[in-house]
């Protein structure tokens, strides 16, 4: 197998650099701008050197992982002297390949690989890697060297252009940094009945887990439920008026969530199209 190497020795070179280990890669080299996460990894790393410049990473390996920062990739990437021969991959979401530029102008190969998984911390990020979709963006055999390591690592791909990156890393954040947005309003909202947040996120815990399952195993639009699923024109009115009395901040908000499940709601064929034009009206009324 190729010998690879990391520059960065954050949450994801970790996780990336245990678990392609753990499927038999050999991680050779890795440096950080902390020489103290690089040993750290080099630690839970068979095999792995610990060096104090990127070059020498470059020098010692030839399938390089740039796992630093997003903003330090291209500078990177311009300060090293690479060779026809290599590959330079870097695991940015929005990033697409352009800015590794430098380095296909030196005859390497150079492709992206980034793992749709939220990291919050190494360990967390190392259990989470297996069935991920990884997504890739590179040229042949590169392309299909990623396409493997991805499935070494019981995880699935697809294959993205440049001009997909931006978009697909969006996509990315309101599925996950957003979720945390939407349940800190809600685990807010129960402290007008002077439930503290932990107690109301460990109370909705269940709610969200049951949500993802039916995500899964019926699929949107028919996993969708609720007052705008049954075209409960009723009590969405009383939401609004609660709303305008406890939380009125969080009102347009509410209003833009409900406008969006509307379209849902219609193709899951349980409210008709004048139901949905009543909600419509009603999420749209200005107080």
């Amino acid at each position: 197998m190729l010998k690879l190497g990391f520059i960065g020795a954050g949450t994801v070179g970790t996780a990336l650099s245990v678990r392609l280990s753990s499927k038999g890669y050999p991680i050779a080299a890795v440096s950080s701008r902390s020489r103290t996460s690089a040993q750290n990894l080099a630690r839970v790393v068979n095999g792995c050197r610990v060096f104090n410049n990127n070059q020498a990473v470059a020098d010692n390996a030839e399938l390089i992982f740039i796992t630093t920062p997003d903003d330090a990739i291209a500078s990177v990437v311009s300060q090293i002297q690479w060779h026809p021969g290599q590959s330079v991959v870097h695991c940015s979401g929005a990033a697409s390949t352009d800015i590794l530029q430098p380095a296909k102008g030196f005859g390497a190969q150079i492709g992206a690989f980034h793992p749709l998984q939220t990291f919050a911390s190494a360990k967390q990020a190392i259990e989470n890697i297996p069935g991920s979709t990884f997504a890739l963006e590179a040229e042949e055999p590169l392309l299909n060297t990623l396409k493997d390591m991805a499935s070494t690592l019981d995880g699935h791909w697809v294959e993205l252009k440049a001009s997909d990156k931006v978009i697909y890393h969006a996509s990315a954040v309101i599925a996950c940094n957003y979720m945390v947005t939407v349940v800190k309003l809600a685990t807010d909202l129960w402290q007008s009945f002077n439930i503290p947040p932990h107690q109301a996120t460990q109370a909705l815990l269940p709610l969200l887990r049951g949500t993802l399952n039916n995500i899964d195993t019926v699929g949107v639009p028919q996993c969708l439920t609720g007052p705008i699923a049954r075209g409960d024109i009723g009590t969405i009115k009383k939401h609004l008026d609660a709303l305008h009395q406890t939380a009125p901040n969080l009102l347009s908000t509410y209003r833009e969530l409900g406008l969006q499940t509307i379209p849902i709601a219609l193709a899951k064929g349980r409210i008709n199209q004048q139901q949905a034009q009543e909600l419509q009206a009603i999420l749209e009324e200005v107080v």
